[in-house]
């Protein structure tokens, strides 16, 4: 799979959480979130729960709580959406604060805000605590499509690529003294868009030239086999089962 790539989100530290093995940390996300969704809307106190297990998770994987709401704020479109369903979802009125709102729109609004930021910082913490190329590798290792890891991984390598050739190209119009003031210089960036998809295309058809002359088949090979002990599957599903344990309760008080 090449060399380790880092990326953005990825925050490095010694912890428990960033030694599990790719593959236990992804099942464990995504059991969390599926338990998440399936949590009826009324079982207020069970998302307080979700949020300190989250907490406790970020805290043994030493995620600072600003860096971890920092990248929260990816989710500001679905806020944006789920505070308007109070004012356009039809259904029972209430009062609040002098203005008349939607009773069904606010629960609506309150499901949208409470599982999705769930969600979200689930992802975040993944992100925080695995590296690019491992999660790849636990990808393959659960088993996906290997065409979909294939192009997941040269979707993240080429974003660099392309980002790379951008900056040049902008340095090389800012050199000749361009800078874009308005409409009339949508012309040149339209044009410039355009010699970055030839580029990049000619660049893709360079690459997997090199590739088949290397052997290259339609697979990558597994360098890293990626396994997991029973102790660090029990360590990663403490997440999904506390969470599961905290949504039957739910499902039983609501």
């Amino acid at each position: 799979m090449g060399a380790g790539h880092a990326h953005k989100l990825y925050r490095h530290a010694h912890s428990p959480v960033h030694e599990l093995p790719p593959h236990t940390k992804l099942a464990a996300v995504l059991g969390f979130v599926v338990v998440v969704v399936s949590t009826p809307r009324e079982a207020v106190w069970a998302f307080a729960g979700y949020a300190l297990l989250l907490a406790v998770v970020a805290a043994k994987a030493r995620v600072p709580a600003g860096f971890l709401l920092k990248r929260l704020l990816i989710e500001v479109p679905f806020v944006a959406f789920a505070l308007l369903m109070p004012f356009v979802v039809p259904g029972e009125q209430t009062e609040v604060l002098g203005v008349s709102l939607s009773v069904p729109g606010l629960w609506g609004a309150w499901n949208v805000l409470a599982k999705g930021t769930l969600g979200v910082a689930a992802s975040v913490l993944l992100a925080s605590t695995t590296e690019l190329r491992a999660l790849l590798l636990g990808l393959q290792r659960l088993k996906l499509p290997p065409m979909l890891v294939q192009i997941a991984s040269f979707m993240i390598r080429y974003g660099d690529v392309i980002t790379d050739e951008m900056r040049r190209m902008s340095v090389a119009r800012r050199s000749r003294g361009f800078e874009a003031r308005g409409v009339r210089h949508w012309g040149v960036l339209a044009k410039s868009a355009g010699a970055l998809f030839i580029r990049s295309y000619e660049r893709g058809e360079r690459v997997h030239l090199a590739m088949v002359s290397r052997g290259y088949t339609g697979t990558m090979p597994v360098i890293d086999e990626v396994t997991a002990t029973r102790a660090q599957w029990r360590y990663a599903a403490a997440l999904p089962l506390t969470a599961l344990l905290i949504c039957l309760l739910g499902w039983t008080t609501s």
